[in-house]
């Protein structure tokens, strides 16, 4: 009998094949592998304990230790096999979370493009022609096609918001030091952070609080925040310099969203951080990334540098010959740049930038890897070397394509920044678990609605699950309490207007109520009157919908 984690396996397999993207992994674990781990979680689920990711399918960047798999950092010859799994990902397979494999990535997390690696270049999930935008692609894309619920990537320069910009998803880069980095191949050691991807920013923000430590060292002492509205700064035209077409305005459109959400906006000057940003490449600070791997690259490129990406190659040589005082240099103008910053900010929450000035093509990429490179970086090469959080969130679309913006503040902020992200999220969910499931006869209907589907998981285990005799078939989602079971169900996203448009269709006996899912939270979700439940077969045991009718084909 299929259980709920094992169907959810399974999807995510069968996700994955129908995608066809063989570049987003560098190491996918053997599907028996993983079913095995699934049919093992939900005996462990069945005696009573809590794991609060329980059913959640998640893939790690290829730079993070992986158990049974090879950490490569998009370098085969640089693979070695780990004995651990990194400690964020240990902490959240603790939580039940079951890791599916590594994924592709700018090699060395060097680049914001994508496609510096040997295992490929890896596309955008939305449009093949473009980059995913890196060094964290594979992880991005694997969340954006919905093959896992959230993914880990990491972030020096930008690399967990860049992809997830592009991709139309979610990307939380912590405060530096709260998520441990103990099990990642560094890019650069004192400026790496573990991140968190995924399709909404309650998700990101659940994986995240699994992920973190007690701060490593002292809490700074913030500014107190005078009562009143969200204060965010943003940004004049003038200082974002050349954007892609529309996305200058969709950028005023997020700023406008804000004020409508209540938030108070003022205009600061943009130059501290457009200027740190060009040092973090142009200046000394690229010579840690030889600390961490050059040495690596010298010996294999005298032994013929296979597998090797000569653009990654040439950036890491050529820090090499950094000399000393220029890091010293590079090290007092920055100060000075991050003192400016901070008394731009002084009475803001958060900064609102566009996260990149536009998505190039793979073409244009490939016509100019150190320009476009640079280009991407503008708004988020600064935020490490200013010591800052940051939250990557969808802000619509320009010509059809993802358009996101990035919220921006001091460190330990984290939460303040999420609460501010949310306000431009004006969405709701809504839970499924029978006819309107991927592939089933009504899910046309969510996604005329312009549904996304943000999630598989189960119901929390209080429900019983009927099979009604509607045309079409249909379940029956009854809550129970005590004698119930968990249910396979999808979680959709759509726009607030959509919810109410699909209360007004629907059917009795069908209702729209308050489902409890099995990390606890509750959503929008079609329940059933008792009434119709008169026999009505109880198929709770097969654990949800997609099962029971396999099953009985």
């Amino acid at each position: 009998m299929s259980t709920p984690t094992l169907t959810r396996v399974r999807t995510a397999y069968a996700r994955n094949e129908e995608a066809d993207r063989t570049e987003i992994w560098i190491d996918l674990r053997p599907r028996a592998e993983v079913e095995a781990e699934a049919r093992a979680l939900d005996e462990r689920l069945a005696a009573g304990e809590r794991l609060p990711l329980a059913g959640r399918l998640f893939a790690a960047k290829g730079n993070i230790d992986v158990q049974g798999l090879p950490t490569t950092a998009g370098c085969p010859a640089y693979a070695y096999w780990p004995e651990a799994d990194a400690p964020v990902v240990a902490r959240l397979r603790a939580a039940g979370a079951i890791v599916l494999g590594t994924t592709n990535l700018d090699q060395f997390a060097t680049g914001l493009v994508g496609t510096r690696s040997p295992y490929g270049a890896v596309r955008g999930a939305h449009d093949p022609a473009r980059i995913s935008g890196g060094s964290s692609s594979g992880s991005a894309v694997a969340v954006a096609l919905g093959i896992v619920d959230f993914a880990l990537g990491t972030d020096t320069a930008g690399s967990g918001r860049v992809p997830a910009a592009f991709n139309g998803i979610v990307g939380l880069k912590p405060t530096r030091g709260i998520v441990p980095t103990t099990g990642v191949v560094p890019a650069c050691a004192s400026l790496d952070c573990v991140t968190v991807f995924a399709r909404t920013l309650p998700e990101a923000e659940q994986a995240l609080a699994h992920m973190t430590s007690p701060p490593a060292r002292a809490l700074p002492s913030l500014p107190q925040r005078a009562p009143g509205p969200w204060r965010v700064a943003v940004a004049s035209p003038s200082q974002l310099g050349e954007l892609d077409e529309g996305w200058g305005e969709a950028y005023e459109a997020a700023v406008a969203q804000l004020v409508t959400a209540g938030a108070e906006v003022r205009t600061i000057d943009l130059t501290p951080f457009t200027e740190a940003a060009a040092m973090l490449y142009q200046g000394a600070f690229v010579a840690e990334r030889y600390t961490a791997v050059g040495h690596f690259i010298d010996k294999l490129t005298a032994e013929g540098g296979d597998g090797l990406d000569p653009t990654v190659t040439g950036i890491i040589t050529r820090a090499r010959d950094i000399p000393a005082h220029q890091l010293f240099a590079d090290q007092d103008r920055l100060t000075a740049l991050r003192t400016h910053a901070l008394a731009e900010l002084t009475d803001a929450d958060a900064l609102l930038l566009p996260t990149t000035p536009g998505h190039p093509t793979l073409a244009r990429v490939a016509a100019d890897q150190l320009g476009a490179n640079a280009r991407l970086g503008r708004f988020t090469n600064s935020t490490n070397l200013f010591d800052q959080a940051a939250v990557a969130v969808p802000a619509g679309e320009v010509n059809g394509l993802p358009f996101g913006v990035m919220l921006i503040g001091p460190a330990f902020t984290d939460e303040r920044l999420a609460r501010i992200a949310a306000l431009l999220q004006p969405e709701t969910w809504v839970a499924v678990v029978g006819a309107h499931l991927s592939g089933q006869p009504l899910n046309p209907q969510l996604l005329a609605l312009g549904a996304r589907l943000d999630r598989t998981t189960t119901t929390a285990s209080v429900y019983r699950l009927h099979a009604l005799a509607t045309d079409p078939p249909k379940p029956g989602l009854v809550h129970v309490g005590q004698g119930g079971a968990a249910i396979e169900a999808e979680v959709w996203r759509l726009p607030t207007e959509g919810l109410g448009r699909l209360l007004t269709a629907l059917p009795r006996p069908m209702t729209l109520g308050r489902v409890e899912l099995a990390d606890g939270t509750h959503v929008p979700g079609f329940l059933c009157e008792p009434a119709a439940l008169e026999g009505a077969a109880d198929i709770t045991e097969y654990g949800g919908w997609r099962a029971y009718v396999n099953a009985t084909r």
